[in-house]
Order: structure tokens, then sequence, then C-alpha cells
């Protein structure tokens, strides 16, 4: 079949596909998906197996939002929603998880508490919004929450998951 008969003459034949990549361009296309992205831990091969137990357990929504992996892809983090709650497993322990000014509630910006069976140490962003590290388990699981995210809705929703998955006990 000649399909030179179905394109006017002197249109050269690569021009719709240049095209397509300039509307692409213009109209803020993208051949990746716009997933967020995560830093992936580096914990040992214990933490690891325990989070490989987390993620097969999580929710696949979190405070309503459908779950949505940040890049790279890892069985040590993920996410949900746009912009994203982010979490990450076998993180290292917080620098403010031993601090005395939080265990005695006088750091403003680091806060110690706990949610359905689940204890938590919560810091505020710079930039707003808050990042969660678990306290009293075997591996930290941190949680980044953006600012205007009910954070308490999300921390109920992946309260069972990490009870089921990562036991309770000092982490290494």
């Amino acid at each position: 079949m000649n399909l030179s008969r179905h394109r006017p003459s002197g249109v050269p034949a690569r021009l719709p596909a240049l095209a397509l990549v300039l509307l692409c361009a213009a109209a803020g296309c993208s051949s990746a998906d716009d997933s967020a992205s995560a830093a992936v831990p580096s914990p040992t091969a214990k933490t690891v197996k325990l989070c490989r137990n987390l993620d097969e357990a999580l929710p696949s929504k979190v405070d309503g939002q459908s779950r949505r992996d940040p890049e790279p892809a890892s069985a040590l983090t993920a996410g949900w929603g746009d912009p994203a709650i982010i979490l990450r497993c076998g993180v290292e322990r917080p620098p403010k998880m031993v601090d005395p000014k939080v265990a005695q509630g006088r750091d403003a910006d680091a806060v110690a508490g706990g949610v359905n069976g689940v204890d938590w140490l919560m810091e505020k962003r710079d930039g707003g919004g808050y990042r969660f590290t678990t306290a009293s388990r075997l591996a930290y699981v941190e949680v980044t929450v953006p600012e205007g995210t009910d954070s308490s809705g999300v921390l109920i929703d992946l309260a069972s998951a990490i009870k089921k998955a990562v036991p309770e006990g000092i982490a290494d």
C-alpha cells in the first residue's frame, strides 16, 4: 500500500511524528508517569524482610487516596495520592528520636505520640507537612504527609499493616 497518497504532496513522512512530539512538549506530556520520587533506604537484610512483609500488607487506599508508588520502584517505598503521601521502610533512626527535649515535650518541632497501637515521632517539615517515624518497632517506618492532608487519617489507615508486619521492639 502506498501511504504517500494519503499525505498532501510536499509533506515529509516524519512530519506527523514530529508534530506529535511538539504537541506533547507544549502540553507537558511525558513518557514516564508523573510519579513522585523517594529515596530508597538501605537497611539490613533482616529489616528488608520486615519491609517486604509491610509492602504486602499495605492498604490500596490511604486517607481516601489510591496507591501510586514513587520512583524508583521498590518494596521499601510506597505512595498514595497527589501530592503524594510517601512511606519509606527501613530508614535510619531520626536524631530527634533520642533528643531528651522531645521525650519531655519541650521541642515544638517534634512530638511523640501513638495512633491505634503504633507509636510515632512527628516532625514538622520545612515548607509544610509532617514526617512521622515509627518508634518501638523492629524497623523504622517513615511517612511523609503533605501540607493540607489529614495526617491522623493517614496514620489510622497505616496502623494495622504496620502492627501486622513490623513487630514491636528496638530497631537495629
